[in-house]
């Protein structure tokens, strides 16, 4: 394996051996706690313009398929890991880890004490990083972090949707016939969200982000889903301004990102975390059942629910590990939003129930936007 270097903006850095492609790629760099999953991951769009790190010692031993990705092509800039496992063993994989990131030209490094990066970054904060088999010497690498775009003000968004609307298409769904009409409002939305709601009878039509709110309303939809994406929410403005159209139009359901932008659409802020939610194991409390779900979450920024003036907006989740806001809902409309991704299922049901919930609002038995678990 060829040399390479992973360096933070800091000057932090560690070496290891490259794998996947060759060359350098800058992102923010953060660290997922998950033990599986690698495939969901790197192919989850919301890691757009980020470096991932995985805790976990050993990633790539149960190789790559292709029905678990979450989306056409991988979005993430680089890829780190303790141990990539040289052979690959499962009866779905189709190539290993190492072709899979050649593939689509994603640079990976090996060998890294990824205890002493995670330590790092949670103590000084996730921030711009490189990682690279081309250039090896720290300082320059610095200077080119330096020169590096950030996340904080960009619109990634725009990277990840998709370019004109589609049918989502699911013929092995255990519910053929379709009962709602759902519109996805896509930010980079991940496949098992629109499984997930075809599961549940629902006609899935996927636009992209800068779909109006009239364009959306004229295709009567029972319901609109708010997905998950990239980046920063407050740079998405235009995406804003849609939410903030259909309040009150239709139920509306927002997941992780579109969490955000349904926060930002009724007048709230978001701020940057210091290293995000990364991972397959954060416990996340319903306040109103005071149960906990064992959840996976993907985000830098979060909904500051001090910054809301409106007596109608009610949290509904909290995060266990550092009591950041988890859901919200709003008392006289159908709308609700939780930051954590329900269709991932670490628990693995445990918040299954939101989605019913989007049915049942659609479906018309509540008027306004219970949540309840109905575990």
């Amino acid at each position: 394996m060829k040399k390479a270097i992973l360096v933070l903006e800091d000057g932090f850095s560690l070496e290891g051996e490259g794998f996947g492609a060759q060359g350098e790629a800058f992102g923010e760099v953060v660290f997922n706690t998950s033990m599986s999953g690698y495939q969901e991951i790197i192919t989850d769009p919301s890691y757009r313009g980020q470096i991932i790190t995985m805790t976990y010692p050993l990633i790539g031993n149960y190789g790559i398929n292709y029905e678990d990705v979450e989306s056409k092509k991988l979005h993430l800039e680089g890829f780190v890991v303790k141990e990539i496992s040289k052979i690959y063993s499962n009866y779905r994989a189709k190539t290993s880890l190492d072709e899979y990131l050649k593939k689509y030209n994603v640079v990976g490094v090996s060998g890294i004490d990824t205890r002493a990066l995670t330590r790092h970054i949670r103590i000084e904060g996730a921030m711009r990083g490189v990682v690279s088999t081309d250039e090896l010497d720290k300082k320059s690498l610095v200077e080119k972090i330096k020169a590096s775009s950030g996340l904080e003000g960009r619109d990634l968004v725009k990277e990840v949707t998709c370019r004109e609307a589609y049918d989502w298409a699911q013929p092995q769904a255990e519910n053929k016939e379709a009962r709602y009409k759902v519109v996805v409002l896509d930010c980079g939305v991940k496949f098992n969200i629109l499984r997930s709601l075809v599961s549940l009878g629902a006609q899935v039509r996927v636009v992209p982000a800068k779909t109006g709110a009239d364009e959306i309303l004229n295709l009567k939809p029972d319901g609109v889903l708010l997905s998950n994406g990239p980046g920063d929410p407050a740079a998405v403005k235009y995406v804003i301004k849609t939410v903030a159209d259909l309040l009150g139009k239709v139920p509306i359901f927002g997941i992780c990102l579109g969490h955000q932008m349904l926060g930002l659409a009724l007048a709230g802020k978001t701020y940057k975390l210091k290293f995000g939610h990364h991972g397959g194991n954060h416990p996340v409390m319903d306040l109103k059942t005071r149960k906990v779900e064992i959840t996976s979450q993907n985000h830098g920024f979060n909904l500051d629910m001090d910054s809301f003036s409106n007596e109608d907006i009610e949290i509904t989740h909290m995060n266990l590990y550092d009591n950041t806001v988890e859901g919200i809902r709003h008392k006289k409309i159908s709308a609700f939003s939780v930051q954590y991704h329900p269709e991932s299922s670490p628990g693995p049901h445990d918040a299954g129930y939101l989605f019913k919930k989007f049915v049942e609002m659609m479906r018309g038995k509540n008027s306004k936007s219970e949540y309840q678990s109905t575990k």
